[in-house]
């Protein structure tokens, strides 16, 4: 379990921080130890009344657990993490509020101590906190078996920026076969037997023909990468130029360069707008899907509870029901009756309790499984988007390029790296 923590003060802002339900999709006050309020806002304020008798500042020492994405971790392995932190820092005893968080699919706990020490009145150091939270959150990955952290193995990948290369790689247009270009250069001879009609094939193809630097006859694709027509088409120079003419009417590659840059810009700010347009609609309609979700879940989380109570209030009356009362209920307690009773019924309550809280964790588990896979619903339909907003940042770079490269030779045959 990944621990991040940190001293700090402020502790109303930091309850409102913990209680907010907006930017999360659950919120659980776990646990209220060593405070007279039976709420955040109120635990942390009476922490920061008794921190006006020390010169302490930084009165509180919050700290985060986050388990493995990939793993289910129960209720009970995040409180020993806590029990291992809290031993670890040297804040046994201290007043702590324990708050789960869920977002995105992920469960995560935030735990936080009171720093002052109220039999000395003073602050407890917490020098090294970092090393020592690190040593105590590497030790539960090997005791779970959890694949370790790159920060853990190395600290130069301590840095969350440094991903794969795969994490970061942007997709690549599917480059064209060489055998379909000259196809396409020869069909649109075949059918053509002027300059103008040649010219209109290879347009409704995509490509613009051209006067090359030597007053040969090229082409253009939108990418502007240059084609020479006599190679594409398998002809001779002296072929084409009998069928074509004179190339001097014709524009040069920079001016074709330039034409298609124009003709172009309008066609990719319409589908820019257009995928402006679906990912706004996209978002809207996930989002509204995901506050469905959560409202859900909040209502089965709701059930759940009352359920609990209303059976853990049943158990407890009948555990209390096997005392007896009266001249039988005082004999009891003289023949020891009472006391075996007692520890029966304790051992029962824990027993009852641990069961309970398995419970909500399965259905903690299972409600985040609905949202991991919401998200990763949502993830491959946006990584399309995405894509197809990449090729068009891709294309406006290129015929930028195209316009401002001099024209040179004409080209063999297109760039395959692109």
């Amino acid at each position: 379990m990944i621990m991040v923590g940190n001293q700090r003060g402020n502790g109303l802002k930091l309850a409102a921080h913990l209680m907010n339900i907006h930017d999360n999709d659950h919120v659980e006050v776990h646990e209220l130890r060593g405070f007279t309020a039976e709420n955040l806002h109120g635990a942390f304020q009476e922490a920061d009344a008794i921190s006006k008798g020390t010169k302490c500042r930084q009165y509180l020492f919050s700290l985060s657990i986050s388990p493995p994405e990939t793993e289910k971790v129960s209720t009970a392995d995040i409180l020993i993490a806590v029990e291992r932190a809290e031993q670890k820092l040297g804040l046994n005893d201290q007043a702590r509020a324990i708050v789960f968080h869920e977002k995105q699919g992920r469960r995560h706990a935030h735990v936080v101590w009171s720093r002052i020490d109220v039999m000395e009145m003073k602050a407890i150091n917490l020098s090294f906190y970092k090393s020592r939270l690190n040593d105590v959150s590497k030790d539960l990955f090997l005791e779970h078996g959890w694949r370790l952290p790159d920060g853990y193995r190395d600290r130069n990948n301590r840095d969350p920026r440094n991903f794969t290369l795969s994490e970061w790689q942007q997709a690549r247009r599917a480059t064209k076969d060489a055998r379909e270009i000259k196809r396409t250069f020869q069909e649109a001879w075949s059918v053509s037997d002027t300059k103008d009609a040649f010219a209109h094939a290879l347009e409704e193809k995509g490509y613009v023909l051209a006067r090359g630097d030597r007053r040969g006859f090229v082409a253009l694709d939108v990418h502007g990468e240059v084609y020479a027509v006599p190679k594409w088409t398998g002809l001779k120079t002296r072929q084409v130029r009998e069928k074509l003419g004179d190339p001097k009417e014709l524009r040069s590659v920079d001016e074709a360069k330039a034409h298609v840059t124009e003709t172009m810009h309008p066609a990719l700010s319409r589908w820019q707008e257009e995928l402006e347009a679906r990912q706004q609609k996209l978002k809207e309609a996930q989002e509204q899907q995901r506050r469905k979700l959560i409202k859900k879940q909040r209502t089965e989380r709701q059930r759940l509870k009352q359920k609990l109570e209303e059976r853990q209030t049943h158990e407890a009356q009948q555990r209390q029901a096997r005392f007896r009362k009266g001249l039988q209920g005082l004999w009891d307690r003289v023949r020891g009756e009472h006391s075996r009773i007692r520890k029966e019924n304790e051992a029962d309550a824990w027993a009852a309790h641990l069961r309970d809280r398995e419970e909500a964790d399965e259905m903690i588990f299972r409600q985040i499984e609905e949202r991991k896979k919401l998200k990763h619903e949502r993830i491959r339909a946006m990584s399309s988007i995405r894509g197809q907003a990449q090729d068009l940042a891709s294309d406006r770079e290129k015929f930028r390029e195209a316009r401002g490269r001099p024209s040179g030779m004409a080209r063999d045959g297109p760039s395959f790296e692109r």
